[in-house]
């Protein structure tokens, strides 16, 4: 007798865990994503939600769960994607069998995130319905059409990325730039969308830029504009110090643009750097009013260089912090206020160096004996003013010309480039063809010794060009110090202090020797 086979139908879907006969309704979600704010998409976001919920209220076998969206978000990536993030989390976790959305690329434009969720929720037993490409994603089929529309939407996403940087690139060559004028202090866009000075923002701006020249550092303002009340160009009560850092470095107040300081690197994680010479940059001079006079930005950033070049922290107790100088030890010297509380309060310079027992003979100086000895210097250097300024208009053209430094510097890289080029040779041909190794390593360290050797001059001589060129732009300052005051002074001028002296050095003989920006001396008694 035969045996006898008998077919016991599967009463569960292996892949959504659910039953095969009995009434079940699938926890059905949408899922919508617009990728811009503006108000066109604002309607195709809200038809998104309204039609969903009608397409998901009209299934009898369905039971609407809700509508997840995500506004103003791109698709490049899932991670700051607040509202889909949420959907994944209640699928997994059982809340949702179904999710359905309009296209793979409303989903994700980028193929590894659309293929590691899809996957995640299919271990689940959660399926994802695309819409346009017809593709249930629990289907046999459906991991390979996913894949392949994937791909396609996220090449499409590059295209759309390229052709926006280009655009992007092709306005900063014509001198175009917009503006993020929210946040940006002291502008705002004009009626024909050029930058237009906001007038209360700018005495804001020329504050710091006083106090900064007055020897308050960057968080010292800081802590004065909070003191003020001053809201930050964020709007917040609280100011930091790279706030400050950035207004007193950024071109713009001076008149001028700097284009594509930063550059996106990857289009689908959306990571920005800042532009180190990997992309050009442009440089607009006179592009908008300034706030700042050109004159008092470069003397600024001047001093910017000055205080990070210190062999000490910049303590920020005035003008003449981190410029006298103890000439019997070298030392900086530092300040205390002598009858703080009374009327007889002084402030009083003193070489640190005698509180530790040294030696030094200096005396101690009132800031009044200072200023008055500093402008007595001035005027000895004013009586000859033309003849210095000549002479400071030959050192700055000798100094700017690097034209020696130059020639050589490019013949050094292009030695470098042979030199590279001779090492990347030697490496192929050791990895193609049999070598003695030890012959190898000593043709090799050969190469790299000289390639070392080629790198060091470079740096040198591109040292000695910046040294050059920050020579000349000191005695820039110092001319136009200079140029801008009468045959004689009578009072101290704390921007002529900043602008025209390096340092002063305080002599036990009771004289103080000014070096000026130009490179030449004065030495006076104290007055």
């Amino acid at each position: 007798m035969g045996s006898k086979v008998t077919v016991i139908p599967a009463t569960i879907n292996p892949l959504t865990r659910m039953p095969n006969t009995a009434s079940y309704k699938r926890k059905v979600a949408g899922y919508a994503r617009v990728s811009t704010d503006s108000d066109e998409q604002f309607t195709s976001y809200e038809a998104q939600i309204d039609y969903y919920t009608r397409y998901i209220q009209s299934r009898a076998d369905w039971q609407f769960v809700k509508v997840y969206t995500d506004e103003g978000i791109s698709g490049t990536n899932t991670k700051h994607r607040e509202g889909f993030n949420t959907m994944v989390k209640d699928a997994l976790d059982g809340k949702i069998d179904l999710i359905v959305t309009k296209s793979v690329s409303r989903f994700a434009r980028n193929t590894v995130d659309t293929l590691v969720t899809v996957r995640n929720l299919k271990e689940k037993g959660v399926e994802v319905f695309f819409e346009k490409e017809n593709i249930y994603t629990l289907d046999s089929k459906g991991e390979l059409l996913i894949t392949i529309m994937s791909s396609l939407a996220q090449e499409e996403s590059r295209s759309m990325s390229q052709n926006v940087t280009w655009g992007q690139r092709k306005r900063f060559a014509d001198g175009k730039f917009s503006m993020p004028y929210k946040t940006f202090l002291g502008y705002k866009k004009g009626e024909n969308g050029t930058m237009e000075i906001v007038p209360e923002e700018a005495d804001i701006i020329r504050l710091i830029y006083k106090l900064y020249m007055s020897g308050k550092t960057a968080a010292a303002i800081s802590t004065t504009l909070m003191d003020m009340n001053i809201p930050s160009p964020a709007g917040k009560p609280k100011w930091h110090a790279s706030t400050v850092n950035s207004i007193l470095t950024n071109e713009k107040y001076k008149g001028d643009a700097l284009l594509q300081k930063g550059f996106t690197v990857d289009f689908l994680t959306k990571k920005k750097k800042v532009n180190e010479g990997e992309i050009p940059q442009y440089y607009v001079e006179n592009s908008h009013p300034a706030i700042i006079p050109a004159e008092e930005w470069n003397l600024v950033q001047n001093e910017i260089k000055r205080r990070k070049q210190l062999s000490y922290k910049y303590s920020g107790k005035g003008v003449f912090c981190a410029k006298l100088i103890c000439g019997d030890c070298g030392e900086f010297l530092t300040a205390r206020v002598w009858h703080s509380n009374d009327q007889y309060r002084k402030i009083v310079w003193n070489c640190p160096s005698k509180a530790n027992g040294s030696e030094c003979q200096i005396p101690h100086l009132y800031e009044d004996t200072i200023k008055a000895t500093f402008v007595a210097a001035v005027n000895q250097v004013l009586a000859n003013k033309t003849e210095v300024i000549d002479n400071c208009r030959e050192m700055q053209t000798m100094l700017t010309d690097c034209t020696e430094i130059n020639v050589r510097l490019s013949e050094v890289e292009d030695e470098m480039e042979v030199v590279a080029e001779l090492i990347r040779k030697h490496i192929d041909e050791n990895a193609h063809t049999a070598l003695d190794q030890t012959e190898y390593q000593a043709k090799y360290n050969s190469l790299a010794s000289r390639y070392q050797k080629l790198q060091a001059e470079e740096e040198g001589l591109k040292k000695k060009r910046d040294e050059r060129e920050a020579m000349a732009e000191n005695i820039g300052a110092f001319m136009f110090s200079l140029y801008e005051q009468e045959d004689v002074i009578t009072e101290f001028d704390d921007k002529l202090w900043l602008a025209s002296v390096e340092k002063a050095i305080i002599r036990a003989d009771e004289k103080i020797t000014f070096i000026f920006r130009n490179g030449s001396e004065v030495t006076t008694d104290f007055m």
